[in-house]
């Protein structure tokens, strides 16, 4: 695994009017900076920087002779602050245009002029839109997938709804997770896999088993706090523009190429939200794309459908 590697920002100005520092880990893949075009990639709500190589959470899009090769490119994924890390002042109010420009800050200390491809899903597209919006002519290519520009109220209300379950439940994390998982899925998917088994060992649903698992398994690599922390990041994407007009005056300033990619059975950020955005969007912006995966994985097809992904983005890595 590629060792971890660190940046200290210190007097960093949080939206909140707070001056931190804060210290930034990320991990780089293929070539080494600024040798090749660079492409960053965002992580997830619960991932981490290690994107690629064996344990690697894209290893299957990301490699020599994969979609983004690494002996073409330079690939860095940034951890985003508190993220499943208890070293982490959580007192203070971050918004996710905090994140962005701390990212941002980060891959200009390290004297990257220009980035290929900034590519994420779910929070990690919600940060591809505001960094994208922040440094309008420093990114080529903006993907964001199963992401909008902005938190819904359909998502809000899930933060909400993780927010009381991790604040009153006995066994938070484990709870909090259990009930994000039927965001991150949807009824077709969870049907289609267990079909009504039983485990005949201990005589429980599978899937109440499944579920169970990935509640069991955040408990060992998140604190309460980040989880709270990451929540909240979530439920802010596009919070400091005030309308949908400041946004169209915004991303009409994007040089970049932006591509949309949606899932079509994904719940917690609909298929027809984003392509509501193509089409409001197309209006005003050339080099504007949509891309729609069919697949009965629901949100979490961006982890699962490597091929389809490939299939509608791999033009931009050629």
């Amino acid at each position: 695994m590629n060792k971890l590697k660190n940046i200290v920002h210190k007097n960093f100005l949080l939206l909140s009017g707070e001056i931190i520092s804060v210290n930034i880990s990320f991990q780089t893949f293929g070539l080494d900076i600024n040798e090749g075009p660079t492409v960053v990639i965002n992580h997830s709500l619960t991932g981490n920087s290690n994107v690629a190589g064996n344990n690697g959470w894209w290893k299957n899009l990301i490699g020599p002779n994969k979609m983004i090769c690494t002996n073409k490119f330079c690939i860095i994924c940034i951890n985003i602050p508190g993220n499943g890390i208890e070293d982490f002042d959580f007192n203070k109010n971050w918004v996710l245009n905090d994140v962005a420009r701390i990212f941002i800050k980060t891959l200009k200390k390290l004297n990257i002029k220009k980035v290929h491809s900034l590519i994420g899903g779910s929070i990690g597209g919600g940060l591809v839109w505001e960094m994208g919006i922040l440094d309008p002519n420093y990114f080529k290519n903006l993907v964001p997938l199963a992401c909008d520009y902005k938190s819904s109220d359909w998502l809000i209300s899930n933060t909400y709804l993780q927010n009381l379950i991790l604040i009153n439940s006995k066994n938070p994390i484990n709870d909090a997770r259990v009930h994000a998982m039927l965001t991150y899925r949807n009824p077709k998917s969870l049907n289609k896999r267990f079909n009504f088994k039983i485990n005949p060992e201990n005589n429980t649903m599978e899937v109440i088993n499944w579920l169970e698992f990935h509640g069991s398994k955040l408990k060992k690599s998140f604190s309460l706090n980040s989880y709270i922390h990451m929540n909240n990041l979530l439920s802010t994407i596009g919070l400091i523009h005030k309308n949908r007009n400041d946004f169209k005056s915004l991303i009409n300033k994007i040089t970049s190429k932006i591509h949309l990619v949606g899932i079509d059975s994904d719940l917690l950020f609909p298929n027809f939200v984003i392509r509501k955005t193509y089409d409001y969007f197309s209006k005003i912006k050339k080099d504007i794309y949509y891309h729609k995966i069919k697949s009965d994985h629901g949100h979490d097809a961006f982890l699962i459908e490597f091929n389809k992904i490939e299939e509608k983005i791999s033009k931009i890595f050629k």
